[in-house]
C-alpha cells in the first residue's frame, strides 16, 4: 500500500488562495491524494501568511502549511504559531523562536515526519543555523521515532538545493524546494530512493512578477521607493508535485502538475480580497 502526499508550490495572494479553492477538491478525488501540504509565506498579499488565511486554508483542505523568510512578516502569526499546530517554521530559526520546526503525522498506519528548513543564500536579513549540519543531524535524532521523512528546503538557488538532495538520499522520502515560485522540470527519484524537485512552483497568477501586479513591481525597481504590492487574477494556476511512496519509504512515481484556473469575475475577486 502506497501514500500519496501533494506538495503544493508557493501561494501568493489572494489569487493563489483562489486557485487553491478551485481546484483541491478534484484533485484529492481524482489522484486519491492521502495527505496535502503547501509553502504559504506568500499568501497574504504576498508577503507573510496572516492568522485568518492559514486557518482559511486548512479549512480547504491544506494539511499542513510551511513558511520561510518572509514567514513571520505579518504580526499576528508570531502568536498565532504558538497554538497551531499545522504551520511550520523552518526547524534551524533559533531555540526561543515561536511555533514548530517539525511535527510527525500518522498516514496510513506509518509515522512520518514532516521538516520545514531555511537555506543559507539569498536571506540576508536572516542567519539561521547551517540547514546541510542540522538537517541529518535532526534525521539522525528523530529516526527512531518515525518510519519516514519529507523536507521542504526554502531556498534560493538550486546549486543549494541540489546539495540537500544529495545530502539526504536515502535518509528522507521526499526533499523538494519552495521560494522561487517557478516549478521546474527537474523531478526525479534519486539512486537511493529518495523523491526530489527543485521547486514545487507557485499556486497564484504565472502573468504577474512572482505572482503581483506587474506595473507597481516594475516602479519598485525604476524609482526604488517602498510600494504595496497587489494580488494579479490573470492567468492562474495550481501547481505542485505529487509523490508517491511505499511501505519501505522509498518514492516510487513523482508527478508535476499545473492546472489552469479560470479568472474570477470582478465580485469573486472582491471576495477574494476581504482577506
Amino acid at each position: 500500500m502506497s501514500i500519496k502526499i501533494l506538495v503544493l508550490g508557493e501561494i501568493v495572494g489572494s489569487s493563489g488562495v483562489y486557485a487553491i479553492k478551485k481546484t483541491i477538491s478534484n484533485l484529492k478525488k481524482e489522484k486519491g491524494i492521502d495527505f496535502i501540504v503547501a509553502n504559504g509565506e506568500g499568501t497574504t498579499s504576498g508577503f507573510g501568511l496572516g492568522q485568518r488565511h492559514s486557518l482559511y486554508l486548512k479549512k480547504l483542505g491544506i494539511d499542513l502549511i510551511t513558511i520561510g523568510e518572509k514567514g513571520f512578516f505579518k504580526k499576528d502569526l508570531t502568536s498565532f504559531i504558538k497554538t497551531a499546530k499545522f504551520i511550520l517554521r523552518p526547524a534551524n530559526y533559533p531555540p526561543g523562536t515561536p511555533g514548530l520546526g517539525w511535527k510527525t503525522i500518522e498516514i496510513k498506519d506509518k509515522k512520518i515526519t514532516f521538516i520545514s528548513m531555511l537555506g543559507m543564500s539569498g536571506f540576508e536579513r536572516i542567519h539561521l543555523s547551517n540547514p546541510f549540519s542540522y538537517t541529518p543531524q535532526l534525521i539522525s535524532k528523530l529516526k527512531g521515532d518515525t518510519d519516514f521523512f519529507v523536507v521542504d528546503f526554502h531556498a534560493s538557488t538550486t546549486a543549494e538545493k541540489n546539495t540537500m538532495f544529495h545530502l539526504l538520499d536515502g535518509k528522507a522520502s521526499i526533499v523538494y524546494g519552495t521560494h522561487s515560485k517557478a516549478i521546474t522540470a527537474d523531478a526525479k527519484i534519486m539512486p537511493q530512493g529518495t523523491g526530489v524537485i527543485s521547486d514545487t512552483g507557485r499556486c497564484g497568477s504565472l502573468h504577474g512578477i512572482g505572482g503581483l501586479m506587474p506595473e507597481i513591481e516594475i516602479d519598485k525597481f525604476m524609482i526604488q521607493i517602498p510600494k504595496r504590492s497587489k494580488d494579479c487574477f490573470e492567468k492562474l494556476e495550481t501547481q505542485g508535485a505529487l509523490f508517491e511512496i511505499d511501505n519501505s519509504g522509498r518514492c516510487i512515481n513523482i508527478e508535476t502538475l499545473r492546472i489552469p484556473v479560470e479568472s474570477p469575475s470582478e465580485e469573486e475577486r472582491k471576495s477574494a480580497n476581504k482577506f
